[in-house]
């Protein structure tokens, strides 16, 4: 298993440090100077010769590159051109904010989609299968900024000021202006309150797809000799779903928690955009409105190592899932 973890963790460091210079050359060679967004029109070029200094825009981008990935490697990302401040701290405050909701979204993505994909397998073909089968390729085909926009006019805008249901939803932000104070009670379900929405944005479309592979998985499985063993066997049918076929039908679903971060991190950009989410993704939108490149290049460098560590993940899962995968 260690040799396995170190032959994985190897590997990735050639991809993370591809994606990173993909990114730092994208971003240096691409028209346009960040100076100029800093700096009021009609500047001296004597002042603006001294602001490229300061930023370190003054050399040349392989001079750049090599003093960037050197610092990099170090731990040391550089300044915010906008926030003047070490980079490095502008993430640590912000990074938690994005766990919080991936975490959350992926949860909920994966519990609700499998719960979903066991009943369908389990009413195959009838009118709940069916119905299901609709419902998810409805969110299944759905942007999940758009599905943003639909609950915001339904849960929060629609809700509190035209149909003044007893309860609405937050539309931005993670906490109330009043927050501060509120009781500690309280301070929770106004956090929990305004993570329903942009969490439920990103989980209801990853649930719609793993709902359909778990279905597909399950109709495999049950139909197994040992599914049929089990209830000649009389074990209850909870039991036989449950224990015996949905533990051999999760190794495909594991490989989508893989495949669905990138897709999830990705969602993150727009979703906190929409919800006003202070995470990673508002704040690459952003540090690339304001051409503020030391954030954005350490942002896209997270983000690899972040769905590196997710496939790293999934990997080990498998193990769990079914004892028989050894990694020796």
């Amino acid at each position: 298993m260690i040799s396995f973890l170190l032959r994985r963790l190897l590997g990735a460091i050639p991809l993370v440090l591809g994606i990173a210079t993909i990114v730092f050359f994208v971003l240096n060679l691409a028209p346009g100077d960040p100076v100029s967004i800093y700096t009021a029109p009609n500047v001296s070029p004597e002042v603006l010769q001294q602001m490229r200094v300061n930023m370190g825009l003054d050399q040349p981008i392989p001079v750049r590159y090599v003093r960037w990935m050197k610092a990099m490697l170090q731990g040391d990302f550089g300044v915010s051109f906008a926030r003047n401040q070490p980079v490095r701290d502008v993430i640590a405050q912000i990074l938690p904010n994005t766990l919080i909701l991936s975490a959350s979204a992926i949860v909920l993505a994966f519990l609700g989609g499998i719960l979903i994909g066991v009943i369908q397998a389990i009413r195959q073909n009838s009118w709940v299968d069916n119905l299901l089968s609709l419902i998810s390729l409805f969110f299944y085909s759905m942007p999940s900024f758009w599905l943003a926009l639909m609950l915001i006019l339904v849960f929060s805008l629609g809700a509190r000021n035209v149909w003044e249901w007893p309860f609405w939803l937050p539309a931005s932000g993670m906490t109330s202006v009043d927050y501060p104070f509120m009781t500690a009670a309280g301070q929770i379900r106004d956090r929990i309150a305004h993570l329903i929405l942009p969490a439920a944005s990103l989980a209801l479309v990853l649930a719609a797809g793993i709902a359909r592979y778990t279905r597909g998985s399950m109709l495999e499985v049950i139909r197994q000799d040992y599914v049929r063993t089990a209830r000649a066997k009389g074990l209850p049918e909870g039991r036989v779903i449950f224990r015996h076929a949905l533990r051999n039908a999760l190794i495909p679903i594991v490989t989508l928690l893989g495949l669905y971060l990138p897709v999830l991190f990705s969602g993150t950009v727009f979703i906190e955009t929409v919800f006003a989410w202070p995470g990673m993704g508002k704040l690459v939108v952003d540090a690339i409105a304001q051409r503020d490149y030391p954030v954005v290049m350490a942002s896209a460098f997270i983000f690899a190592l972040m769905v590196v560590v997710g496939n790293l993940m999934a990997d080990l899962l498998y193990s769990l899932v079914d004892p028989r995968i050894r990694y020796d």
